[in-house]
């Protein structure tokens, strides 16, 4: 068999074929060379990608700033809540009014009432005079009212918290206009606007707090206002919500507010105090009580009087009425006081707790303290003679 020459083979025509190992120093080069002319293109990419993310960046923020200028200054959504007390004094700018307003709560920002002044075609008849307002109006609303004469008021009356219907009476017919004869009209009237629990009877639903009165507002119109008042507040303290949870009626939880009203001085005190009467009401013979509450402004209450201490043995005994705790048991048959926001809160919302009684141990300061037994209520009571027994200025 003849053997064929080795065929030459030319090193620079092979080194596009680098398949194997052992490929020429030829064709590593030019392999090398590709690399290098592909790794040279990623810096390029990366400056392109940072260049892209700062216009995107601030592109963002023109637009966010653009947004900004055609938005409009800060304003509520309204309708408010609570009550605000606004005065305007004479020749007060509306400028001046929006800067009072915006410190108050009232609106978001001046400039929104500012606005909302210019738009309104009777801003310039704003008057002088005392307006009820209410935290976090929207500025068109709180214009509306500042242009209508009707809402301008040269009086104010406050009404405090655990009053009797009697009593809040007697200080409407002492502080305004309004007549005796007109006011108890108003209270019989059906447009009064109680809710139906109530039974037409408006103790404890005429709301505690500093009211307007305009220059031609009736007994029968502010006494309305009350009542609207109480329903803000009702509603804003979740009262209907509140009576599913814990198992009362809505009339029930409202006379245990008003029971905690007079009975509580702080906010804290009040929530316990709205505890010890669950307690007895649900728990009769526990810690050595009977079911009934045997507070005494139940009593007072029932014999037609102030809600006061000082009561004697014998009325706790004796006063024969379904308002007297210390003869019935349970809840009295409805409220006795106008409790306000922290006693409506305390009844909605007692805390846990195996309170069965509270002695007040100093009368001056209000301190109350709270015992689970029968015997720690015996050393806070003796706790409180003997604070009686020194005490010189009468508290007792």
């Amino acid at each position: 068999m003849t053997e064929r020459p080795p065929e030459h083979v030319d090193p620079e025509a092979s080194a596009g074929h680098d398949l194997l190992p052992g490929t020429p120093a030829g064709g590593r080069r030019r392999a090398d060379r590709r690399r290098r002319r592909g790794g040279g293109c990623l810096p390029i990419l990366l400056v392109v990608l940072l260049f892209c993310a700062l216009v995107a960046w601030f592109a963002r923020g023109a637009i966010s700033d653009v947004k900004d200028m055609f938005a409009g200054p800060e304003d509520f959504a309204g309708p408010g809540s609570g009550e605000v007390t606004f005065v305007i004094d004479p020749g007060q700018t509306v400028g001046s009014m929006g800067a009072e307003l915006e410190e108050l709560g009232v609106v978001a920002s001046s400039e929104a009432f500012v606005d909302a002044a210019a738009q309104n075609d009777r801003s310039t008849r704003i008057q002088a005079g005392t307006y009820l307002l209410k935290s976090e109006m929207k500025a068109a609303d709180v214009v509306a009212i500042l242009v209508d004469p009707a809402n301008v008021s040269t009086s104010t009356v406050t009404i405090p918290e655990g009053l009797r219907v009697v009593d809040i009476v007697d200080l409407l017919a002492k502080k305004t206009d309004f007549t005796k004869k007109d006011l108890d009209a108003a209270l019989r009237s059906p447009d009064l606007g109680l809710p139906d629990y109530a039974g037409g009877n408006p103790e404890g639903y005429l709301f505690p707090a500093t009211y307007t009165i305009s220059p031609d507002e009736t007994a029968a119109a502010f006494l309305k206002s009350m009542v609207d008042r109480w329903k803000q507040a009702a509603g804003d303290a979740g009262l209907d919500a509140a009576a599913q949870r814990l198992g009362y009626s809505p009339h029930e939880l409202m006379t245990i507010a008003s029971l905690v009203q007079v009975e509580g001085k702080t906010a804290d005190d009040m929530a316990k105090i709205a505890r010890v009467i669950l307690n007895r009401v649900e728990n009769p013979g526990t810690a050595g009580q009977t079911g009934r509450l045997q507070i005494d402004a139940t009593v007072d209450y029932a014999l037609d009087r102030k809600l006061t201490v000082g009561l004697t043995q014998d009325e706790r005994e004796q006063t024969d009425s379904p308002y007297n705790t210390f003869r019935v048991t349970g809840l009295p048959p409805g409220p006795i006081s106008a409790p306000g926001d922290d006693a409506i809160t305390a009844a909605l919302n007692p805390p846990a707790g195996d309170w069965y009684y509270y002695v007040t141990v100093n009368l001056r300061t209000g301190e109350t303290k709270f015992a689970s037994s029968y015997d720690e209520f015996l050393g806070y009571r003796d706790e409180l003679r003997d604070y009686c027994a020194n005490e010189s200025q009468g508290a007792c």
